[in-house]
């Protein structure tokens, strides 16, 4: 059995085996377990990639092809590289938080589990897989347990938020499947087989005129999981109704995997249609950017502010991408994981604390700090790491992004830069603004008073997200070099 078919087969044994539990405790001991078992492989994944590198000159490592569809040349293609494992890495880490923050899930634990699995199952797989048809498999296979997830254990207008959210990813996978049926109808143009393999694309010599035509639907198709402005709406509703965990994965996993397709497939496959449509991208990239910290700013409700703010630094990943250069391809790939645990993070500790006050309303809250200190000293810390500070994650993804797009010399694209960075005071203002109302001053409610502290499975899954912001911050050269290691081939094809 090959390592990275692993991340497929032990998901899919953990939901069979929740199958068969009979209650709360069960159900949730066999999903920590195959959540533990999934991180394991994880950085056992890693640990055998950097060894394997050492003696392999290869890009992809670990790859697998089998036949799926000989009549389509459709194969079941998988492979990693630096980049896939982060990733990789990064979902295991919070679906397995998901899982200690959703330890008191009493409704229907085990068909929760069991979705938040099948969940991971499709981002797993949309990771690894090299064959562009088995990746929009995967990436389906990720969307549709969301609407489960939301429309049955949501709350507020769950039904609503659940189906808009529907709606919009799969009308963008429409676009997306035009894009890739383009890609794949011409790649047999010069008198070779039609292939959806990822890596033989990218040898194709493909006309201008027709990436002119498919590059924009490959990148759109993408970019609407990621909350491209104007297709963002179905993010703030979908947040806001999710139950704790499932935000956790929303904005933590999910969202990641519209840049992801943005790099490995629109860029790689289409390098001069990205050349040609890069400048209304990067127009709406920063729209998405200013907009999503100055909607922030005007929220009330926890998850609402959280969810702007994700609007706005998934902007930078975006804009990042389109630079088209390595620094700021390495900045977007750890803006990726910074932004994946500082917002699954965020979103665990608004739900402590709804979970303990009954309202995520700020204005009816107030000073949180001196009956749950643990919860609002890491609500403070991770604030502070969203806005960029240095020690943290976050900076060293800034700083990467805006170094490379300032090593562009197109006033365009400068004066772009330019607003970009000036959206990390925005985020400075509504960050200390919720700090400022929520966790200092007097308590506003005497009954907050006997608020619980935060419990062990809450603390651990805090820990697990909170270690990686501290990590990439003080150490990020181990993580920044596998990435640009594995940046090469792509930049290649830019040039």
């Amino acid at each position: 059995m090959d390592i990275l078919s692993l991340f497929i087969i032990v998901p899919l044994l953990t939901v069979l085996a929740l199958i068969f539990t009979r209650d709360l405790k069960q159900s949730r001991i066999v999903a920590m377990l195959g959540s533990l078992l999934q991180l394991g492989m994880a950085v056992n994944l890693l640990f055998a990639y950097l060894r394997e590198r050492e003696t392999n000159d290869a890009i992809m490592v670990f790859m697998r092809d089998v036949v799926w569809f000989e009549s389509f040349n459709i194969h079941y293609v998988v492979g990693v590289d630096g980049v896939s494992v982060a990733l990789l890495l990064l979902t295991s880490i919070v679906v397995l938080a998901g899982v200690f923050i959703s330890w008191k899930m009493y409704d229907l634990p085990k068909e929760f589990f069991i979705s938040l699995i099948v969940l991971s199952i499709g981002v797993y797989g949309f990771f690894i897989s090299l064959d562009l048809f088995t990746m929009f498999v995967f990436f389906e296979i990720a969307v549709i347990p969301m609407y489960l997830l939301i429309g049955i254990w949501g709350s507020g207008p769950k039904e609503y938020s659940a189906m808009k959210l529907t709606l919009m990813l799969m009308g963008a996978s429409a676009i997306l499947l035009v894009g890739i049926l383009g890609i794949y109808f011409y790649s047999g143009s010069q008198g070779g087989p039609l292939t959806f393999n990822i890596l033989e694309l990218a040898q194709v010599d493909y006309p201008f005129d027709i990436q002119k035509i498919f590059f924009p639907l490959t990148f759109v198709g993408f970019a609407v999981i990621s909350a491209l402005f104007p297709f963002h709406t179905w993010s703030p509703d979908g947040h806001a109704s999710a139950p704790t965990a499932v935000s956790m994965l929303h904005a933590g996993v999910l969202m990641k995997l519209g840049g992801y397709g943005i790099f490995r497939v629109a860029m790689y496959i289409m390098p001069e249609g990205a050349q040609h449509w890069s400048w209304i991208f990067i127009i709406l990239a920063v729209i998405g950017v200013v907009y999503g910290a100055f909607s922030a700013i005007k929220q009330t409700d926890l998850k609402y502010i959280n969810a702007y703010s994700s609007v706005s630094h998934l902007g930078l990943v975006l804009f990042a991408l389109l630079m088209l250069n390595k620094t700021s391809w390495n900045g977007a790939i750890i803006q990726s994981l910074s932004h994946a645990f500082m917002t699954a993070l965020f979103f665990a500790l608004i739900g402590m604390i709804y979970e303990r006050t009954h309202t995520r309303d700020i204005t009816k809250l107030g000073g949180l700090l001196k009956v749950i200190p643990f919860i609002s000293v890491m609500y403070v810390i991770v604030g502070l790491a969203s806005l960029g500070l240095p020690g943290f994650s976050g900076f060293v993804a800034e700083m990467n992004i805006f170094v490379g797009a300032f090593q562009n010399e197109d006033m365009f694209v400068r004066v772009a830069t330019v607003v970009s960075v000036s959206v990390i005071v925005i985020t400075a203002v509504y960050i200390l603004r919720v700090v400022g109302i929520m966790l200092m001053g007097p308590v506003r409610d005497e009954s907050f008073n006997a608020l619980p502290k935060a419990t062990w499975n809450e603390r651990l899954g805090i820990l697990l997200l909170f270690i990686p912001i501290i990590g990439i911050g003080v150490a990020p050269l181990w993580l920044s070099d596998m990435i640009l290691e594995s940046l090469t081939p792509f930049i290649n094809v830019l040039m």
